[in-house]
């Protein structure tokens, strides 16, 4: 018996969806970083991702338009999205960022999608889930990559301009992250439509968590298609199809709500039972009965790059921008918080990752706008950059403590608070995504030869034997070019190579070779000894998924501080870059030795220990002083921090602008600041029981001079306003800062008796 029999005994084959979802996307830098040779100089080649001018308008113009328009509380307050805005959103055409403009739409790039819903979900999650869907997964992108000329011509100018509003529904009670399961069941037969008597199919659905489905005009619908009668000619079970169903159509039945944590976006419920539909409901008519995993997962990829990664992003920036100026303004004990090291252990870690989270949604989507899919890199961007959002809110609520728990409209983190739990729900539940996604669809992608090598195993061809040796031999080269780079940078650390123009980057680059040549002996370790057991050992399988994902993090750092960091603000980013490359250098390493840890087999746990010289760890640590400069740092009024923060676009009065205000304010005033404090601390002067009297007292003592007495009152007035929270009467009335109801309407005090 050959060696090739006894592996088809043991190994599983690929499964039909498993391989069309292989063949879906592309492989791109993730695939140098598993291999042990992250490829730098194809990084470095990625063109720069900048906005054209009229993508820019758009910012400038409809969406500043629309955060203008935007109460978030009075949504968040009601039962529905006001209908001007859903109207502001189809007259602008918000709906048609990825419809070519020959249909009517704004054919934008993935960093403008990227950029525009980001910047939405720093105002509203509501309005920004509301844009991203019909961007993201759903009938627009199928209909363009697979509709039929017809279809294309009379739905995609109705999308475009707001005519018709799409959902698409593949999850179902039974079948959630298990997707390939869905029991929606498509029977073909005869039927009539439209008068006449058709083939087409008889469609049972039940689905749930649909976002638009109660507002939706044309549904996007995924289903098992059954021919138990051959009309077709051919199988009974014929896969997973994908159709496209008016709302109208009799026994659509849209409009059941759920509530998704009382953020007002819809999202609901959709069911159908034995509705008949035509063929030509099908995306891309009848032949493509059977194709609908295949189309799916070729579309998801992009959108998990674009949509989900962009509301991660917009929350870090949110959380960056208001704990650095709440942390500036806001004082206890005679000192702003910011310079209390506990505080700053926090902000150092917020603007940190907050860079990171840049760096990565600029690379993400600088691949896809090369016309890539890459279904390994956007499933990283998905799950570790709502994970990063989700991280850098909380710290970002913890320095803002009382002010962060109290909701109202100067309440900047409490909407998003509220809503980030919904970006790690979607498209894959986070720990799929993690567990199964990364490393499981990565080394089947990623390694050389283990997918053809797989085929030749459960091959039926004569000549099976040969060609699974053939590949067997060039795979036995391969791992061992691997175990002897991986040995060299163990014992030679030096040898690792870097071609960075800049001394600060070389460092990194040099490590993220040796972490990665370490990376690429473990998996062939694994695919060795465990076989086609890694696929349930899902713990050490999604820490390689890790090591992968955190190269893929640093590689990002360092173009976007080579490419997108000017020469004259380096300095001021440094420590930025610093930390957040470290960071992940340190998470990835990290996930090697957890990896190691917990290896079944410790003959070979030893063996690869030796192999890689992984005894300790090894990588750039974050350090104290690190921390200290990047806290004061993200304090300061820099380029850099603009350009982290340049997703949140205050509008005047809203809790952005109150917040900004303040900040600028005591910027502005720092040196005279610096005289009050002074003449407290020399006793030339008494401290106030309000600040508002120790400024009485310094201009009385002539230690400012009117002017800046001024100036000071003015800062004064704003930082109380900063660091005030909103009150409602007894009865939840929004009050103003003067103790008057919002709304204008009297306000009755209750009796403390």
């Amino acid at each position: 018996m050959s060696l090739r029999t006894k592996l088809k005994k043991i190994l599983p084959s690929i499964s039909v969806t498993e391989q069309e979802a292989l063949d879906a996307g592309d492989v791109w830098l993730e695939g140098s970083i598993y291999r042990g040779k992250p490829d730098f100089a194809a990084l470095r080649d990625v063109p720069a991702a900048t906005l054209s001018a009229e993508e820019q308008a758009f910012l400038d113009g409809p969406v500043a338009q629309l955060l203008e328009m935007i109460d978030e509380t009075e949504i968040q307050s009601g039962n529905h999205l006001p209908e001007h805005i859903l109207e502001f959103l189809k007259k602008e055409r918000f709906f048609s960022l990825i419809i070519p403009k020959k249909f009517g739409g704004l054919e934008f790039s993935p960093y403008a999608n990227s950029t525009i819903v980001a910047t939405i979900s720093t105002k509203s999650s509501a309005v920004a889930v509301t844009v991203m869907v019909p961007n993201s997964l759903g009938p627009g992108e199928l209909l363009l990559h697979y509709g039929t000329d017809e279809q294309q011509n009379h739905y995609l100018p109705r999308l475009a301009d707001g005519r018709d509003i799409p959902c698409f529904a593949l999850t179902s009670p039974e079948a959630g992250s298990d997707a390939g399961g869905i029991p929606d069941i498509g029977v073909v037969k005869e039927g009539e439509f439209e008068g006449k008597k058709v083939l087409g199919l008889e469609v049972t659905w039940d689905k749930r968590y649909i976002t638009l489905a109660p507002i939706a005009t044309v549904l996007g619908l995924a289903f098992k298609v059954v021919d138990p009668d051959g009309l077709l000619g051919g199988k009974e079970n014929l896969g997973i199809t994908c159709a496209l169903i008016p709302h109208d159509h009799p026994g659509v039945q849209l409009g059941n709500r759920h509530d998704p944590m009382g953020v007002r976006f819809y999202n609901g419920t959709t069911r159908g039972e034995k509705v008949f539909i035509p063929m030509e409901f099908i995306i891309g008519g009848q032949q493509n009965i059977g194709r609908g995993w295949q189309m799916l997962v070729s579309c998801l990829g992009a959108g998990r790059g674009i949509s989900l990664p962009a509301l991660g992003v917009s929350v870090s920036q949110v959380s960056f921008k208001g704990a650095a100026e709440y942390a500036a303004v806001r004082e206890q004990f005679g000192l702003a918080i910011g310079q209390f090291e506990g505080i700053q252990e926090k902000l150092a870690d917020i603007a940190g990752k907050t860079y990171l989270q840049e760096a990565m949604r600029v690379l993400t989507t600088e691949g896809l706008g090369m016309g890539l899919k890459p279904s390994v890199v956007t499933a990283i961007a998905k799950y570790h950059m709502t994970e990063i959002g989700r991280d850098v809110l909380n710290s970002a609520m913890d320095i803002q403590a009382g002010k962060a728990i109290q909701r109202g409209p100067q309440n900047t983190l409490a909407s998003g608070f509220v809503a980030q739990p919904i970006a790690i729900t979607v498209e894959g539940a986070n720990i799929l995504t993690r567990n199964l996604m990364i490393f499981g669809q990565g080394v089947m992608r990623c390694h050389p030869y283990l997918q053809n090598m797989v085929e030749a195993i459960h091959s039926q061809e004569k000549d099976a034997d040969a060609t699974f040796n053939r590949i067997l031999r060039k795979t036995v080269g391969y791992s061992t070019a691997n175990a002897l780079r991986a040995f060299k940078h163990g014992m030679l650390p030096f040898t690792a190579s870097s071609q960075s123009n800049l001394p600060e980057v070389r460092e990194y680059e040099k490590a993220v070779h040796k972490l990665s040549s370490r990376l690429a002996v473990y998996a062939d370790f694994s695919l060795l000894v465990l076989g086609g057991k890694l696929k349930q050992a899902e713990m050490l399988s999604a820490r390689l998924g890790d090591v992968m994902s955190y190269m893929y993090a640093a590689m990002a750092s360092i173009k976007y501080y080579e490419q997108k960091v000017s020469a004259e603000d380096r300095e001021q980013a440094a420590p930025y870059f610093h930390y957040a490359t470290r960071w992940a250098l340190q998470q990835a390493e990290k996930a090697l030795h957890a990896f190691l840890d917990n290896f079944p087999a410790s003959g070979t746990r030893k063996f690869m220990r030796f192999l890689t010289w992984q005894y300790g760890y090894k990588m750039p640590a974050i350090g104290d002083e690190l921390v200290r400069e990047l806290a004061k740092q993200a304090q300061l009024d820099t380029n850099i921090k603009a350009q982290l923060t340049h997703l949140v676009k205050p509008t005047p009065g809203d809790g952005h602008d109150i917040n900004e205000q303040a900040y600028k304010a005591k910027l502005a005033n720092l040196d005279s600041l610096a005289k009050v404090r002074k003449a407290i601390k020399s006793k030339q002067i008494r401290s106030g029981v309000r600040f508002s009297e120790t400024l009485d007292n310094a201009l009385a003592a002539s230690v400012i001079d009117a002017q800046q007495y001024a100036s000071l009152i003015d800062y004064n007035n704003k930082r109380e306003l900063a660091i005030r929270v909103d009150e409602f009467d007894y009865d939840m009335n929004l009050l103003t800062p003067n103790g008057e109801r919002a709304d204008g309407e009297t306000t009755t005090l209750r009796n403390a008796s």
